[in-house]
């Protein structure tokens, strides 16, 4: 399987400067080979391949004195650029076709400086070792966290370095490497039988009812909420500095720093609840939000996105498979918060069966009772009806798209007919 191993990185003054012009040239790379898709789509009605842009940059290079520089930097950085803007525009096609999940995408557009994410990937001769990453043309470049398990696989032969994807985040770089590891997964769990469904909220992140009948609250950090004040401060202080000077180069850096502690929290948050999750319980049953509806709420937005349902859902994923588990997803319009865990009934109320129990409590023992096989009322309602038996003779017509009449009863009749028997 192929992973990601994320390391922050330790430069130099001259290796940072190094890094800079290297995210220059993926930039400018991009701008280029878009300019000139862009100028064959008016006349030809059609852009050109990474292949393509990449033998023209080769031929282009060597003749335009304005492009001398070229040689400063790897010629990984090119390559994945062009490549890079070949997979946007595939994406841009299918997403206009109707073929690509998720939302419809625009047309690429020209990267700017300090608009855009400073990054470029880069292939060839990777290697790291105790707290160091050896990149292609950059040499030995320090890391702030060890990357001696990594390199043990890599000695073993269980793992092998694909591509260095190389990032900067609040003044920070960071290194992301793409490996490709033979990772044991065990077919059976450490607890194997044990079961739980969760219930995601804005107020309480996870609530879970396990088998045994515990009730498991997480609660979520909600770090947009907990930095809000110190935000719309900082905002404001960035508003009221001059554009292009460097008290609003300071400002706008304080800025990147909050809202990259804000998301590393919210990350970090998630990390340690879904590991705790994969790795206690076999079965986890979970519902299927629709979260892109409900942040159009303008007053639950910023709550929901503050909890992070989606990337929740998503380390569920993967986490569940490694540790020998599985992730059940409930059907998106199952009532489990109206429905009483009990009777069964809708919208039932506490007093007609006695269930005391809060809306997410009720909701985890309705989602954990799913099994795999268990078919909901919607899947019920898309079958075929089957034709009901009269007594003792053949079954009634089905009329016409596969429901059955009911039978009446007479005005008089008060009481349920029987057959007679012979």
């Amino acid at each position: 399987m192929k992973l990601a191993y994320r390391f922050a990185l330790d430069p130099s003054p001259a290796q940072e400067r190094a890094l800079r012009s290297h995210a220059g040239a993926a930039r400018f790379a991009w701008n280029w080979g878009l300019a000139r898709c862009k100028e064959r789509y008016v006349a030809e009605r059609k852009w050109y391949s990474a292949a393509e842009l990449y033998t023209l940059w080769n031929a282009a290079k060597k003749t335009d004195p304005a492009l001398g520089w070229w040689a400063e930097n790897s010629k990984c950085c090119y390559q994945e650029a062009f490549r890079n803007l070949d997979r946007a525009l595939c994406d841009f096609i299918k997403s206009k076709r109707g073929q690509r999940k998720g939302r419809k995408l625009g047309f690429p557009r020209f990267k700017k400086r300090r608009r855009h994410r400073d990054s470029f990937r880069l292939n060839g001769t990777i290697r790291c070792d105790g707290s160091t990453v050896q990149l292609p043309r950059l040499g030995v470049i320090a890391t702030h966290e060890p990357t001696g398990k990594l390199a043990g696989r890599i000695a073993v032969g269980t793992a092998r370095i694909l591509s260095a994807t190389v990032t900067r985040t609040a003044q920070r770089w960071f290194v992301s490497l793409t490996v490709e590891e033979d990772r044991d997964i065990s077919a059976r769990h450490a607890r194997p039988g044990t079961v739980i469904g969760i219930d995601l909220g804005v107020k309480t992140l996870i609530t879970g009812t396990d088998n045994a009948g515990k009730v498991i609250e997480i609660p979520g950090s909600r770090p947009l909420k907990a930095a809000l004040r110190r935000l719309r401060r900082a905002s404001r202080a960035h508003s009221r500095t001059r554009p292009g000077s460097a008290r609003r180069r300071k400002s706008a850096a304080r800025l990147t720093r909050m809202h990259a502690r804000i998301a590393n929290i919210r990350i970090d948050t998630l990390h340690k609840a879904t590991s705790m999750l994969a790795k206690r319980y076999e079965t986890i049953v979970a519902e299927d939000l629709n979260v892109a509806g409900m942040t159009r709420n303008r007053k639950l937005a910023r709550a929901i996105g503050d909890q992070g349902f989606g990337a929740l859902r998503r380390m569920l994923t993967y986490k569940t498979v490694w540790c020998g588990g599985a992730l059940i997803i409930a059907d998106r319009f199952y009532p489990s918060s109206k429905k009483c865990s009990r009777c069964g009934a809708v919208r039932c109320g506490a007093v007609r069966c006695g269930e005391s129990q809060a809306a997410p409590v009720r909701a985890c023992l309705l989602v954990r009772q799913l099994r795999p096989g268990r078919r909901s009322r919607h899947q019920r309602r898309a079958e075929p009806a089957v034709p009901r038996r009269q007594w003792g003779g053949e079954p009634k017509r089905a009329r016409r798209g596969g429901e059955t009449r009911p039978s009446r009863a007479h005005p008089a009749e008060t009481r349920t007919r029987h057959p007679i028997g012979g």
